[in-house]
């Protein structure tokens, strides 16, 4: 399963007051256009549409902790794990350290997709 994990806890709602949608249009469509944040704080929903070789709709989940923040596919929806989905999650945690930029990614098995994601 696809995921990023950065070293601090960032807060949700100040993610979701500063969020802008993700649109990118070549070489793959992407788009996420709106976030969701849990009441308490912990976890957020972003919708995401890709197409590529296919058309998908899944959820992109953020979840916090004390110690660490991850971007992972949420588990109710299951996309192809194509590169498309891939980069989506790879947008998504650049706008994250966009918005906060003291985070560091520290675990990820899409590195090849986060290259000069810290460096924006």
């Amino acid at each position: 399963m696809p995921h990023v994990v950065f070293d601090k806890k960032i807060d949700l709602f100040n993610l979701s007051k500063n969020f802008i949608p993700i649109f990118q249009k070549t070489p793959i469509l992407i788009k996420i256009s709106s976030i969701f944040v849990e009441q308490n704080g912990h976890s957020a929903l972003l919708p995401t549409i890709v197409i590529d070789k296919s058309h998908q709709e899944f959820l992109i989940e953020i979840s916090t902790t004390e110690l660490k923040t991850t971007i992972r596919l949420y588990p109710g929806t299951d996309p192809e794990k194509t590169d498309g989905v891939k980069i989506s999650m790879a947008l998504m945690s650049k706008f994250l350290i966009k918005i906060f930029p003291d985070v560091k990614i520290i675990r990820s098995n899409i590195y090849e997709f986060l290259e000069d994601v810290n460096h924006i």
